[in-house]
């Protein structure tokens, strides 16, 4: 036995009984998801432990034929495959879909929190390297399926957002917002970007995923840019601009802060009736398996949202010190819970879709599922209804079948409308982009 097996060997040894630990300590939720969602969560007392609560649901290949359940009155298929962790998705005017093939970035979070992180990480299929790629993915024939694909832009860091505005289009790496010329049909893009705004906010760079949204008259991008911690931990000078969401000026590259106090905003998307901004936001962990729920919520100019000090308005999370009770005070209350540890990320709105009456007019939410729950909440992709502007009623399963007991077939990420009505969502460790549509 060589010392080049051994080392290896040993790590994996103390990583599975130390996750083996891990996973029997924490606590065990007594609420449903359901009652954690909709305008009025319950919220219950806080539940810290010394160990957080950690339960995975590792990543698993698809059983031969099975695919995931779609709503009654619909059906799914397989658009585009073999991609290499496709976390987001954006449509281009002429149809052409995009995907960035994305993941973390090395970041600075070091002692035994990081490394048990990292530990975590692996386990849930979400530490594979970053292929640092947007693909451009093109159905020829109109039969729902991509029969074209072509490297759209490579060599990037950490890709996420994109957005076109006129010849323009822009990316949102981990580090910094590009942009790039454009021309309507081209399948590649070989001219070098250009940095409009730095991106780079603390040295861990712990929430790394930047996502933009283009304003209706294209002069402002707003950017979202999540915390670099759970709960301010690694000290407050760490999350300067950062548990945020950006205006920049997109010809200058200008930035203010539009909304602040969101600990982890990732989808965002415009609501037609009253053309308020939402988004969708990760709240934070080890609280409990029934604290905090994740969020959509439409963002008001100047709007602060608690993190870190409170949690879905001014409820007190008494780990954070010193406290900012002037703060919490001015912090805003969510419109919609979407559960606790649920993860949703993907958000997008649903006008006059190719889909069922009952899931028209309203937001789509990519769940990408929990690891700090017991049981398992998330890995499913949601419909919100709206009425005048605002969320009215519980949400409906769209997507489903990505859990099998212990283990996950899939995590649903982005999702989009397609350009003949049919619903898109990225699954970043099924490697998968399905496609939903009407029967």
């Amino acid at each position: 036995m060589t010392d080049s097996w051994v080392t290896p060997y040993r790590t994996l040894l103390i990583s599975t009984v130390l996750l083996a630990a891990l996973a029997s300590c924490g606590d065990t939720a007594r609420l449903t998801v359901a009652e954690g969602s909709g305008p009025a969560p319950a919220l219950p007392a806080p539940s810290s432990t010394l160990i957080p609560t950690i339960h995975i649901a590792p990543p698993a290949e698809w059983p031969e034929g099975q695919l995931p359940v779609s709503a009654p009155g619909t059906r799914v298929n397989v658009f585009a495959d073999n991609l290499d962790h496709p976390r987001w998705l954006y449509v281009l005017p002429n149809g052409d879909v995009l995907v960035a093939e994305t993941n973390a970035p090395p970041n600075g979070m070091g002692g035994f929190k990081g490394w048990a992180m990292g530990i975590i990480m692996s386990r849930t299929g979400a530490a594979v390297p970053s292929a640092n790629r947007i693909t451009l993915l093109r159905d020829t024939n109109g039969d729902g399926v991509a029969d074209f694909r072509s490297v759209f832009l490579d060599k990037l860091y950490s890709p996420f957002g994109m957005a076109l505005v006129d010849d323009q289009f822009y990316v949102a790496n981990a580090d910094a917002l590009m942009v790039f010329p454009y021309q309507s049909g081209q399948t590649s893009i070989n001219a070098d970007g250009t940095m409009l705004t730095d991106l780079r906010r603390g040295t861990i760079n712990h929430h790394w995923t930047k996502n933009l949204l283009a304003s209706a008259d294209g002069s402002r991008l707003y950017l979202a840019i999540g915390s670099n911690s759970n709960i301010a931990e690694n000290g407050l000078e760490e999350e300067q601009d950062r548990a945020a969401i950006w205006e920049i000026d997109r010809l200058t590259g200008d930035h203010r802060i539009f909304a602040s106090g969101l600990r982890n905003p990732v989808g965002m998307a415009w609501e037609p009736t009253t053309g308020a901004l939402w988004t969708s936001v990760n709240e934070r962990d080890e609280y409990g398996s029934d604290l905090v729920p994740d969020y959509m919520t439409s963002v008001q100019d100047g709007g602060f949202y608690g993190w870190p000090f409170s949690y879905y308005g001014d409820n007190v999370d008494e780990r954070v010190k010193p406290q900012r009770p002037d703060l919490v005070a001015l912090a805003l209350v969510p419109d919609y819970a979407l559960g606790p540890h649920t993860a949703s990320l993907g958000l997008t709105w649903v006008g006059d879709a190719n889909l069922p009456q009952n899931l028209n007019n309203g937001m789509v939410v990519g769940q990408h599922g929990s690891w700090n729950r017991d049981p398992f909440s998330g890995y499913r992709v949601i419909f919100i209804p709206f009425t005048n502007g605002q969320p009215n009623g519980m949400p409906i399963e769209v997507l489903t079948g990505f859990l099998d007991e212990d283990v996950s077939y899939g995590r649903p990420v982005g999702v989009t409308i397609d350009q003949q009505g049919a619903l898109l969502v990225a699954d970043d460790t099924g490697n998968t982009i399905w496609r939903v549509v009407n029967e």
